[in-house]
């Protein structure tokens, strides 16, 4: 396996990188190899997938029926609005 060594990391970056192996659990390398790994290789569309999950999902039941109530009358066929 190929080693890489990057100089010139500033303190403020050391310190992001240091938070995250916490975060994490892991060793500061691990913690770069998967934070490069996440950025470089992992499926893009599936980034942009997640960026949009908290507009999915499944609705609560009174949600639902609020919803339901709320576009009731939308539901209604009404004649007179079709009538030439």
């Amino acid at each position: 396996m190929k080693s890489i060594t990057i100089h010139g990391i500033d303190a403020a970056l050391d310190k992001k990188i240091s938070e995250k192996s916490k975060e994490y659990g892991l060793s500061q390398n691990r913690t770069v190899k998967a934070i490069l790994q996440k950025s470089l290789v992992e499926d893009k569309k599936a980034a942009k997938r997640e960026s949009f999950a908290d507009l999915f999902g499944k609705w609560a039941k009174d949600e639902k029926l609020l919803f339901e109530e709320t576009i009731a009358d939308l539901e209604t066929i009404h004649e007179s609005d079709w009538a030439k």
